[in-house]
Parts: C-alpha cells; sequence; structure tokens
C-alpha cells in the first residue's frame, strides 16, 4: 500500500472504525490465510518477521474496508484479551506503527461501523493492489480444512465424547509389536469395518470418522474477535468447517488403517527430523499439564492432545474427521512434536 493510502486512512478527516483485530505471529495467526506463518504473511504481502504484526480490521468514514497492520503486537493481544473478558478497549494504534494499510478483508467480518455506508471494497483508482478477500470456503478444501481443526481445538472435549475408546483396535505387544490385533466391530458394524488399524510401524490406531460438521453446535470456526458484543469470538463471522450435506453421525465400528492418516503420520515424523516452516507446528494451553497440538501440511491438518487421542483432517476427505488411537508411538510422537513446536510468548 502507497503511503499516501496509509496517511488517508490514519486523517483526522478520514478516521478508521475498529471492528476487530487478530494476531498475525508464529504461534497464532488466521489459520485460514495458510498451513505456516510464513504462507500466512505471504497471502497478505508481508515479509514473515520473528515479531509479527497486528492486524487492525476497520472502515473509513466511507465504509471502505480496510486491514492496517500494525508492528505493536502486544497492543493488539491487549484489545483481544480484553474483548474476549467482555471488557470495552478502545484500539487506537499510533500512525508510527503502521506497517502497512491493505485494502479490504483477509476474513470475514458480521459487524460493521454505525453511520457509515455498507461496508465495500476502496475505489479500484484509489488503490495499487486488489482487495483482500476472505477464502472461499463454501466448499470443501485447504481453508475449510484448517477452519475444521481449529474448532475441533477449541471444543476438544465435546468431539472427544463422540469417541468410544473401545472401537480402537488393541496392540498384542507380548507376540509383535510390528503387528495389531484385529479390531472387534462395535454393533452395527459392517464386516468390512473390522479390519486390522493403521500399520505404520503397528502404533497408531483408526477409529471411524466423523464428518467436519458434527456436533452441529461445535462446526462453527472463530477467526476475529468482535470489540463490544457480548459473545466475541476468534471470528466474527463463524464458518461450519464442512457443509458437504452428508450424514454428521460417527461411521460405526473401527476402519482398517487409512492411508491418508499413515502418510500424515509419516510426515509429521519427517518433521522431527527437519523442522518444518515456522508456525507450522504450534502448542497451546490445555487443561492439566497437557497440550494442545496443531499441526498442518499439504493436504492434512492434525489436531492432538499430548495426553490422549489425535484428529486428522484431509482435503481428499471432505468433511471427514479421523480419530488416531494413542498405541505405543503416539505419545513419544506427539511428546517429540510439542518440542519443535512454537507456543505463544
Amino acid at each position: 500500500m502507497a503511503d499516501t493510502d496509509e496517511e488517508a486512512v490514519a486523517a483526522e478527516d478520514d478516521a478508521l472504525y475498529v471492528l476487530t483485530a487478530v494476531l498475525l505471529t508464529p504461534a497464532k495467526f488466521p489459520s485460514v490465510l495458510g498451513d505456516d506463518y510464513p504462507e500466512a504473511c505471504a497471502a497478505l504481502g508481508m515479509a514473515p518477521l520473528a515479531d509479527g504484526y497486528g492486524l487492525v480490521l476497520g472502515q473509513d468514514g466511507d465504509g471502505s474496508r480496510w486491514t492496517v497492520v500494525i508492528d505493536d503486537v502486544s497492543l493488539v493481544a491487549v484489545a483481544i484479551a480484553s474483548w474476549d473478558c467482555g471488557m470495552e478497549y478502545d484500539l487506537s494504534p499510533s500512525e508510527r506503527t503502521v506497517v502497512a494499510a491493505l485494502p479490504g478483508w483477509p476474513l470475514a467480518v458480521a459487524v460493521a461501523a454505525p453511520n457509515v455506508p455498507a461496508p465495500h471494497d476502496p475505489d479500484p483508482d484509489l488503490v495499487d493492489r486488489p482487495p483482500l478477500a476472505p477464502p472461499d470456503t463454501t466448499t470443501w478444501g485447504p481453508a475449510q480444512r484448517r477452519l475444521g481443526a481449529d474448532e475441533i481445538a477449541l471444543q476438544w472435549a465435546t468431539w472427544r465424547e463422540q469417541i468410544d475408546d473401545s472401537t480402537f483396535s488393541t496392540q498384542d505387544g507380548a507376540e509383535d509389536a510390528s503387528k495389531t490385533d484385529e479390531a472387534a466391530p462395535s454393533e452395527g458394524a459392517s464386516d468390512t469395518a473390522s479390519g486390522t488399524a493403521s500399520e505404520t510401524n503397528g502404533s497408531e490406531e483408526t477409529n471411524g470418522s466423523q464428518t467436519a460438521d458434527e456436533p452441529e453446535k461445535a462446526a462453527e470456526s472463530r477467526e476475529t474477535n468482535e470489540p463490544g458484543k457480548p459473545d466475541r469470538t476468534d471470528q466474527a463471522d463463524r464458518t461450519p468447517a464442512a457443509d458437504t450435506g452428508t450424514d454428521s453421525s460417527p461411521t460405526e465400528g473401527p476402519q482398517p488403517g487409512h492411508s491418508g492418516v499413515r502418510r500424515v503420520l509419516t510426515e509429521i515424523r519427517a518433521y522431527i527430523d527437519a523442522p518444518p516452516p515456522l508456525g507450522r507446528v504450534r502448542s497451546s494451553f490445555a487443561p492439566g499439564d497437557a497440550r494442545t497440538l496443531r499441526a498442518d501440511g499439504p493436504g492434512w491438518s492434525l489436531v492432538a492432545r499430548t495426553d490422549d487421542i489425535a484428529f486428522v483432517l484431509l482435503d481428499d476427505e471432505p468433511g471427514e474427521v479421523l480419530p488416531v488411537g494413542r498405541g505405543p508411538e503416539l505419545p513419544g510422537l506427539l511428546e517429540a512434536l510439542d518440542k519443535l513446536a512454537v507456543r505463544p510468548s
């Protein structure tokens, strides 16, 4: 964005009406923008600075959408924390902290500034780049897959209670640690669903999949915080993780090892030997001494608790959530993944 445009946004007669703000840091960034921090920055045309940025989304006096990128990350973090606690906070970045003023919004925002025209993109003749726009999440793809993983991480308990641990196949380590016993199908499962567990080193076990829009109330993703509203979330315009038109009830009984899950676990092991781009593996708070892990890669997302199981979502499996049992190796894999993960400062 040109300097003259930045000045216009900050000018007193064309002030920015702040609607919401999000962080763009290695540990926390809008996942719809990419699988990792550099990719998310690239989506906005920004360099991946180590300290990150704050993104302030608002409208000018004409109603035009603007995303103001600032380098005062702490200011945005305090504002978001205040809004999440139900407190008012006047987020007014100083002009000296503005890195860029970008036309449009990279995320969907459901609110609008009062007493100004409805949100719209700036006049194309006044900007030197196409306006930012939210990724398309109306059909299943990378952005919607990542939003689904975000929701599982936020609503872990709700998703976890849908899984019956007895449907995971068990290990017969006494005879051969590299082989798994045949799973006992739950009632109503088909004969074909009673195959062996995942064959990846005979360790992790996959259960029947769920669609990413179940449970219904948990399938909304949060990316932006709306100031001054009692139901503040991380996304003002919440998007279902999937809308595939499929039955949202969990698949009955265990399934044989899933080739997609095996591929994901193989790529995760490769991360441990050769760390991936910054932010591709993130670790956040969880109850007790556990951590919640988020890992992403080409065509897949993983959500896990270090003291529990994991869930995998794939671009190739629209709307499906594939649980992965702990087995003897998953705990160590998650522990190693947590050690290389980026954590909030």
